[in-house]
């Protein structure tokens, strides 16, 4: 006989750790311990539980507890005025609310208060449901399949028990959807419950017959039944294997058994029942049985595991890793970003791998960590790409002294302040928060930590190349280019034309005088630029800005008609006289014999440099650019 367990049999996330919580808090106390209603919809766990000194008490009795009590609250949950009035009491509360219960509990609340009606898809005596009802002040419609929905509220917020059937929530949301104008649906069954479900009904319609084991008075099993009944005729529901009939592995007609069993099932009453089925006694059981000896499973600190999740919640996400006790993964160790919204990005269901940071913390759960694996493996890539030139993206962090912090999914890098550009930046903290291209150019293990370097240069030199390459194709000799000015010079400034550096002559500003370039230009400046003259086999480029203003000697007999009385201003001396600035570019020189009526050594002995003086017009030659003036002519001096 061939007996297959149905995948996710047994108890299930929220059960199983309302269980160890009781247990736990039993042995905290050391006392007795109070469960509001039974703890779980089983018979023998309950009383296997009163063994241990928990004990069930019934809602109505909660004014019989006096201060300082243990009460657990269930898995199912209680109603908002129940949980105050233990507080009111000063009983020690242990909440053991299955966490998908929590969920609907809190939207419920949210959206009761902003003016929706509620709706829960389940059953009305439901412990769940009567729990979920007490967060809207008792004034939840209830329906099963939608059968008792007549008229509805314009404004609906609708949930559903986590164990109800998927067929009966999609029957609910059809009827909604014709009849409300406004509504917002959260299907809250239980993952687990749709696994559990979707399992037992593919195996019952593969199997002669079909056993279900659990409580009578538990929801989620009775669903089960009546699922597998659908598929197989021959379908039984049971509590416990004393209540399998004892000649069953004697059927001749029955070659395979499949075996479901509900959320509040223990490993053990699973165990005895398939045990009993068996005709052998050393049955080998199907894989999914594996899991009822997780006990044994060693978790070991740093270990990289995969998990399924199983429930999400704003701080913290709870994955069933194949342990005794569920792995829980804070949010602090999925996202650096305070503002991400775990519900939006992770998901019931999802499979992640993560990296074991605690084995057990205080409320026995293994701590998990997505970042310290993404860390793990992000050094993993940054040590691969030392030295062979890939290219990374990194996140600048900080700028400190001598560069930059960045970081690689979660792992540091340093780029010194020589490899973030080809040129010297003085502000560092303008690439904070940017995102740069980088390779690696050093990964060192040390006690103290790993050293990781990373620059910009080499990338930079090769974007440049090409964009030089591309820019000494397109150049042209006379023509006007746009360019920036990146340094200067005593001899000149140097210009970026298209990421060409292109050298603009101290000569070249200015049909004037230029003591240096500073004086006429700084570094950042967007000029036009005239391109005198192109080697593209040396790579040069020589530019002009005074190409681009009009020659002052131009029709400079026009402007300047001998005979006329001039301002100017003295610039330069020489043996032979002083020279006379008109406007920029035009000199004029005044001869020695020209300063004074009087007879003098030197042009300096009665002139200073920037000194404006009145001149009569002598000569103009436009030719040969030369401009002669008197002093004396005037009787200035």
């Amino acid at each position: 006989m061939n007996i297959i367990l149905a995948d996710k049999s047994g108890f299930c996330f929220g059960v199983k750790r309302a269980v160890e919580e009781s247990l736990k808090t039993q042995k905290k106390f050391n006392k007795k311990i109070y469960t509001l209603g039974p703890l779980i919809h089983n018979s023998d766990v309950v009383n296997k539980l009163k063994e241990k000194g928990i004990y069930p008490i019934e809602i109505d009795n909660i004014d019989n507890l006096r201060e300082d009590d243990v009460v657990i609250i269930r898995s199912h949950g209680v109603p908002e005025k129940i949980f105050f009035t233990l507080k009111s009491k000063k009983i020690n509360i242990v909440n053991a609310t299955c966490p998908y219960v929590l969920n609907i509990q809190r939207k419920v609340q949210e959206y009761y208060k902003l003016g929706y009606s509620i709706l829960i898809v389940g059953d009305k005596n439901h412990p769940e449901v009567i729990g979920i009802n007490g967060w809207c002040e008792n004034k939840a419609l209830i329906s099963k399949d939608g059968t008792n929905l007549e008229k509805l509220p314009s404004k609906l917020c609708i949930v559903s028990q986590t164990t109800e059937k998927q067929s009966n929530w999609e029957k609910v949301l059809s009827i909604v959807a014709k009849n409300c104008k406004e509504f917002i649906a959260f299907n809250t069954i239980c993952s687990a419950t749709e696994f559990r479900q979707k399992a037992a009904a593919d195996i019952s319609k593969e199997v002669d017959m079909m056993v279900v084991i659990g409580g009578k008075n538990s929801s989620n099993t009775t669903k089960l039944y009546e699922i597998c009944k659908d598929n197989c005729n021959n379908t039984i529901y049971v509590e416990n294997s004393g209540e399998i009939p004892d000649d069953i592995s004697n059927c001749n007609k029955i070659k395979t058994i499949g075996v479901t069993a509900g959320a509040s099932t223990p490993d053990w009453i699973i165990k005895e029942a398939i045990l009993k089925m068996s005709d052998d006694k050393n049955l080998e059981l199907n894989e999914q049985l594996s899991y009822m000896d997780k006990n044994d499973t060693q978790i070991i600190l740093g270990e990289k595991i995969k998990g399924t999740v199983i429930s999400v919640n704003p701080k913290e996400v709870f994955l069933n890793i194949g342990y005794k006790s569920e792995g829980v993964l804070p949010k602090r160790e999925i996202t650096k970003n305070e503002s991400d919204n775990l519900e939006e990005l992770i998901h019931c269901g999802d499979e992640l791998y993560v990296k074991v940071i605690r084995r057990q913390n205080e409320d026995g759960y293994v701590v998990l960590s997505k970042i310290e694996l993404e860390r793990e493996n992000a050094y993993k890539e940054l040590k691969e790409a030392n030295g062979n030139s890939q290219v990374l993206k990194v996140i600048v962090k900080e700028a400190v002294n001598g560069g930059l912090v960045a970081n690689y999914k979660g792992a540091r890098v340093f780029i010194p302040a020589s490899h973030v550009e080809l040129y010297h930046v003085d502000d560092l903290s303008q690439y904070v928060d940017k995102e740069l291209d980088v390779t690696i150019i050093e990964f060192k293990e040390e006690k103290k930590g790993t050293r990781i370097v990373a620059s910009r240069r080499d990338l930079l030199r090769m974007e440049r190349e090409k964009m030089e390459e591309q820019t000494w194709n397109v150049l042209e000799k006379d023509t006007v280019v746009d360019g920036e000015v990146r340094r200067l010079t005593d001899f000149g400034a140097f210009v970026d034309v298209q990421g060409v550096d292109g050298l603009l002559h101290v000569s070249e500003l200015s049909w004037g005088r230029v003591g240096k370039p500073s004086d006429v230009l700084k570094i950042g400046d967007k000029i036009k630029v005239y391109i005198l003259d192109i080697d593209r086999e040396k790579k040069k480029l020589s530019l002009s800005l005074k190409k681009l203003m009009e020659d002052p000697w131009i029709n400079v007999d026009i402007k300047y008609p001998v005979g006329n009385v001039v301002l100017g201003k003295v610039v330069r001396f020489a043996n032979f006289g002083a020279f006379v600035e008109l406007e920029p570019g035009v000199d004029a020189l005044v001869h020695i014999s020209q300063i004074s009526h009087k007879r003098i050594d030197k042009p300096e002995d009665v002139l200073k440099i920037g000194q404006e003086i009145k001149a009569k017009i002598l000569e103009v030659n436009k030719d040969s650019e030369k401009i002669a003036l008197s002093i004396k002519e005037v009787d200035e001096i």
